[in-house]
This record gives C-alpha cells, sequence and structure tokens, in this order.
C-alpha cells in the first residue's frame, strides 16, 4: 500500500506543478464563460443591414400592407416588370431585391411568390415576407365567410397557453420545476463527465505511453509490481481531476458573485443618477423588480432542483466512470510504443463512450424512456446517461444498482487491465494485436 501511495504522490505533483496545470485550471472557466456568451452572440446576432424589397403585387391584396421593420424596407411599384428591374441591377449594379406575388389561383392563393436578388437573401427577411403574406391571405379567407365582427372573435379566441408543472415526491411535498432549466443542467452534467473521462483517460495512456518509450519503465518496474504501477497511476491521475475541478468549480463561483456585485452597483448607481435628475426615489422600482414574479419564478426553478444529488453523482459517476476507462487506456498503452499505434487497439474502448453521449442526447429529453433506463444500467455507459437522468430525479434502488454494477465492471476491468499491463509494459519490438491482448489476460503469474 506504502508503494502504491508514493506512486500516487508522483503522479499528482509531477502533473500539478506543471505550468500548464496552471494555467488550464485559470483559464478554463474565463474560457467556457467566453464561449457561452460567444454562443449566446453568434446565434442572436442579426444582420444589421438594410434591405429595401420592391414589390409586385398582382393579387392586389398585399399593396402597401406589408409593414416596414428596422432592417427591411418595402416599396410597392406594381407598374414595374422584373424584367426591368433586372436591366435596371445590371446597369447600376446596385443591391436589389425583387417580391413577385401572382394572381390568386381557384383556392385564393398567390399563384406565384417568388424573391428575386443578385445575392441570397437572408432567413430573416424569407421568414418575414412569408409569414406576413400568409396571414394577408388567410385574413381575405375568413372574411370571405362574412361573419360579423370578426376581428373581434378572432382576438376573442386567441389564446396563450403557460404550463406549470409541479413535482410531487413521496412525501407530498411540492416543487416547481422547469424541463428547459432541467434539460440544460441535464446535457451539461453528462457533457462535462463525457469530457473528463475522455481528458484525464488520454492522459493516463499518454503518461505510460511516454514511460514505455523512454524506458523510465524499466527502472521503476524493478522495484514495484506493474499493478501497483497502474493502480497508482490511475489513481495519482484521477486526484489531479478532481483537484482541477473543485478549483474550476470554485474560481466559476467567485466570477459568477463578482459579476453579480458588478451588475447590481451599475444598478445601484443608475437608480441613483434618476433619483438625482427625476427627484423620485427609484428603490421602490428596484424593491418591486426584486419581487417580481419572474425572479419568484427562477428561485422556485432553482429549490426544485437536486443541487447536492447531483453533485453527488457527479463526484461518484466520475470517478467510478473514469477509473474503470483509465484502466483500460492504461492497458492500452502498455501495449504500444507510440501513440500512432493506439488508433486500432482504442476504438473498443471510445465506441461506448461515444454511444453513451449519443444516448445521453436522446435522454435529457426522454429520462424515463426504457433506452434511458438502460443505458444508466449498462456500467459503460451509466457514467454519461444516468448524470443525464439524475436532474429529472431517479429512484435510489436505480442509482444503487447502477453504482453496484459500476464498481462490479470496474474491478473486473481492472483485474483484465492488469494482466495485459503487467505484459505489455516490458514488450517492445512487437505491434500488438486483439489475439495478443486476449493471450496477455490469460497468462498465468
Amino acid at each position: 500500500m506504502k508503494t502504491i501511495l508514493l506512486i500516487i504522490e508522483r503522479e499528482f505533483l509531477t502533473r500539478v506543478k506543471k505550468k500548464s496545470f496552471l494555467i488550464m485550471t485559470l483559464l478554463t472557466p474565463l474560457l467556457f464563460a467566453g464561449a457561452i456568451f460567444a454562443y449566446i452572440a453568434i446565434f442572436t446576432a442579426k444582420d444589421s443591414e438594410e434591405q429595401k424589397v420592391t414589390i409586385i403585387d398582382q393579387t392586389g391584396l398585399i399593396d402597401g400592407r406589408l409593414e416596414n421593420t428596422n432592417t427591411v424596407k418595402f416599396t410597392f411599384d406594381n407598374t414595374a416588370s422584373v424584367t426591368n428591374l433586372k436591366e435596371q441591377f445590371l446597369e447600376t449594379g446596385e443591391h436589389t431585391i425583387v417580391l413577385h406575388i401572382g394572381e390568386l389561383n381557384s383556392q385564393n392563393n398567390p399563384a406565384d411568390v417568388t424573391l428575386y436578388s443578385d445575392r441570397q437573401v437572408n432567413m430573416d427577411v424569407q421568414n418575414y415576407v412569408r409569414s406576413s403574406i400568409e396571414k394577408l391571405i388567410e385574413e381575405k379567407k375568413l372574411k370571405g365567410y362574412d361573419i360579423e365582427d370578426l376581428d373581434k372573435i378572432l382576438a376573442a379566441v386567441k389564446t396563450n397557453i403557460s404550463i406549470k408543472t409541479i413535482k410531487w415526491d413521496k412525501e407530498g411535498k411540492e416543487s416547481v420545476t422547469n424541463n428547459l432549466a432541467l434539460m440544460v443542467l441535464s446535457y451539461l452534467s453528462a457533457f462535462l463527465i463525457y469530457m473528463f473521462i475522455f481528458m484525464f483517460g488520454s492522459m493516463v495512456m499518454r503518461g505510460v505511453i511516454e514511460e514505455k518509450s523512454n524506458r523510465i519503465i524499466e527502472v521503476i518496474i524493478s522495484s514495484v509490481r506493474p499493478f501497483q504501477l497502474m493502480i497508482g497511476k490511475i489513481v495519482g491521475i484521477a486526484a489531479v481531476g478532481l483537484l482541477q475541478f473543485i478549483l474550476w468549480v470554485v474560481i466559476t463561483i467567485g466570477l459568477l458573485f463578482a459579476a453579480q456585485k458588478m451588475f447590481l452597483g451599475d444598478v445601484q448607481q443608475t437608480a441613483t443618477e434618476m433619483t438625482a435628475v427625476t427627484g423620485v426615489d427609484t428603490s421602490v422600482v428596484k424593491g418591486a423588480a426584486a419581487n417580481s414574479e419572474m425572479l419568484t419564478q427562477i428561485s422556485q426553478i432553482i429549490d426544485g432542483i437536486p443541487v447536492a444529488t447531483i453533485l453527488i453523482c457527479f463526484l461518484l459517476y466520475f470517478l467510478l466512470g473514469y477509473l474503470l476507462y483509465a484502466s483500460m487506456f492504461a492497458a492500452i498503452g502498455s501495449a504500444v510504443e507510440n501513440e500512432t499505434e493506439t488508433q486500432q487497439l482504442i476504438m473498443p474502448v471510445t465506441i461506448p463512450l461515444i454511444i453513451g453521449f449519443l444516448m445521453m442526447m436522446h435522454t435529457f429529453q426522454y429520462p424515463n424512456s426504457t433506452m434511458s433506463f438502460w443505458g444508466s444500467m449498462i456500467p459503460l455507459t451509466s457514467p454519461m446517461v444516468m448524470l443525464a437522468r439524475v436532474p429529472f430525479g431517479v429512484p435510489i434502488w436505480q442509482l444503487e444498482l447502477s453504482l453496484g454494477l459500476l464498481v462490479a465492471t470496474f474491478v473486473v476491468f481492472t483485474w483484465l487491465s492488469g494482466k495485459i499491463y503487467r505484459v505489455g509494459i516490458l514488450m517492445y519490438g512487437k505491434k500488438a494485436t486483439f489475439k495478443e491482448l486476449w493471450k496477455w489476460m490469460w497468462y498465468k503469474s
């Protein structure tokens, strides 16, 4: 045991003292936050260029009734033709968009609606034009029924339903839930598990290959048993991963508190300036905002999320999932002499990880389906799939069964990987195959 602890200490300190560890530990939360903001900025960005659309309307229904927006301006010219406007564009070279609306057919629909332009018309303009024309045509069809006060009837029957979901526990306690929030949390938890297992498992494999290629392993193996070396390396890197994850959580929480403080400070300063200018105390407005229905709903949703359960399950499934896959990565690393030779052998290890990731995409939408259940029980996929289920609530017996199967599988796989590691770590000059690995697993000590 003392030998294993020394190996764990060596693996841990060697990696923690590297500059790359410190840099990634500090930068990752910032990069993660930056990626989120970049994602939001990219998918909410709009084309700010003003689009001028000339409309030729042969139906007579649309003329003058399409409303301009901040970026789309309509001009109606039924005296023009598409051919003339095309020739005009060829002469001037100016950006041109022409919307041609053909005559109504027997179903009172335009026979042809076509956008002509010298460049691809963006989807915002296309969607706005299509929805506006559909609405106007629908209004014409409804008026054809000659119903009195039709506008008032349509306004009266228009209904928006907001569904509030409340979950009961076994004691009858109610908690407000939000599927979107749970789906996002489910996806993030499972994705982080997938990323960490793959990242730190690959780190184990590269470490074994590096020591083997540099022949350092021949010196180390003279004083420790191969199985002790493998376990020490796996646990040491696991400790590095846990430390890095804890630091990421602490730094992220610190950044969130700092951002919140800055935001509240800006709000308070703005309120003070408004009070000075208007003479009206805006603290009443701030108090109303703080107690608004939206904030209440957010608070209720947060209260309904099992944060403690998620964190505990995350740590358990990260450790057990990592230990399971790291033993296989270590076995592969011991069987090869350089990283390029791992491509063939690593495939059976990465396929279950990828399958688990794909099942996770299904699970955060259907957490209680048959596929989600079995995916959370099968040890090779359960770290990702079960983490995708946990935010929605999982019976204790299912968690216990899943963790029990994961522990049992880890013990079996570690024993088999140790058999491969014992032979492969000192094997040089021979390319390992699956057939060779199978033989190594059953060599007698």
